[in-house]
């Protein structure tokens, strides 16, 4: 039966029936399928391209203290295809005044961390400048680091525990304490990376710092002690660049650092790649127009975690070993004289 509609706007007389009304009901609903599509797609892109991050709250023995850390893991770490994959791990250090909130909170690290396939950690370092102290025996940050911090990021994730998949970076103070770590253990690092780093942290002394540093006076005296103090020399990443030795110059990681133009530390940044340059260390040094803030850092950060997912060896699978246990065939000196002549030996079993 038909119906018999006028347009209001034409006179026209206009008729439809009940199929036509039918299959303009299933093309809207088709058109709502698409749209409620599109949408799923568009917020699981959107899903893809921030990377999940998680914390660890890690009771450290050896500091004696909750040092918590960020852990951000790939995209791709918890689905089917990545179950058995090994990822590798770049180690990244906040600065002086910093927690390792840090990273995630000032800058777009979950964004671009979305575009590699590596694990990251933002470790709680307070301001030890990483390392053992000499005047409070609980202050052991180095120690942390290498022996519990490590340890503990490879048995709670699929890491790539090998040289090859570890590498460290940091901002001003972790600038300092990534490259020290890559001298002090090359064994441990493929890559290790400064920006805008402190580097000079293990020499200052006190007349240097009255000089335009003294805010971080309180801290280096609490890290490093008196001038006379061992921990200065042990811990002078300078020193330890120039007196590394030449037979085992080839096992340093490779080292990247960079520094604004308009950074006070820029002098201390061009003596280290100066050192690296006469030593012929592999390295890459950048100097860039910016100041010593979250801005120039947020930029810098993105060409580090280029080049350590370059320099770090890439996710691996992991393969299934099977071991097969043989009962070993033991010759006694009486069956090996036996065999020599010709005569079967009997053990009697």
């Amino acid at each position: 039966m038909k119906q018999t509609e006028f347009s209001k706007t034409s006179g026209r007389a206009r008729f439809c029936d009940n199929h036509s009304l039918t299959k303009s009901f299933a093309a809207l609903l088709l058109l709502l399928s698409f749209f409620a599509n599109l949408n799923v797609y568009a917020q699981t892109a959107a899903t893809a391209t921030i990377a999940r991050s998680e914390i660890v709250q890690f009771q450290s023995k050896l500091v004696g203290k909750t040092l918590p850390y960020n852990v951000i893991l790939p995209p791709d770490y918890h689905t089917q295809a990545m179950q058995t994959t090994r990822y590798p791990v770049l180690y990244l250090l906040h600065g002086l005044f910093g927690h390792y909130t840090d990273w995630l909170a000032k800058t777009k690290l979950n964004s671009y961390a979305a575009q590699h396939h590596l694990i990251i950690v933002t470790p709680e370092g307070n301001n030890s400048w990483y390392t053992d102290s000499a005047t409070n025996p609980a202050d052991k940050y180095e120690s942390y680091v290498m022996r519990e911090l490590i340890p503990d990021v490879q048995k709670r994730f699929r890491t790539i525990e090998a040289r090859e998949g570890r590498a460290v970076a940091g901002l001003s103070m972790g600038g300092y304490g990534a490259l020290k770590f890559g001298v002090k253990y090359p064994d441990q690092f493929v890559f290790a990376a400064s920006m805008s780093g402190a580097l000079a942290a293990g020499s200052w002394t006190e007349a240097d710092l009255r000089k335009g540093g003294a805010f971080a006076l309180p801290s280096i005296t609490a890290v490093f002690g008196a001038a006379d103090n061992p921990t200065h020399a042990a811990n002078d990443l300078l020193k330890l660049a120039r007196e590394f030795p030449t037979a085992r110059l080839s096992s340093l990681p490779y080292f990247y650092l960079d520094c604004g133009t308009e950074d006070s530390l820029l002098a201390y940044n061009r003596t280290l790649a100066d050192i690296f340059l006469e030593r012929k260390i592999p390295h890459e040094y950048r100097e860039l127009p910016g100041k010593h803030n979250w801005i120039f850092w947020d930029a810098q950060v993105r060409d580090v975690l280029r080049i350590a997912e370059e320099r770090m060896s890439p996710p691996q699978k992991q393969t299934k070993i099977t071991r097969f246990e043989s009962t070993p065939h033991v010759v006694t000196l009486r069956q090996a004289r036996a065999e020599r002549h010709g005569f079967a030996f009997h053990t009697g079993d």
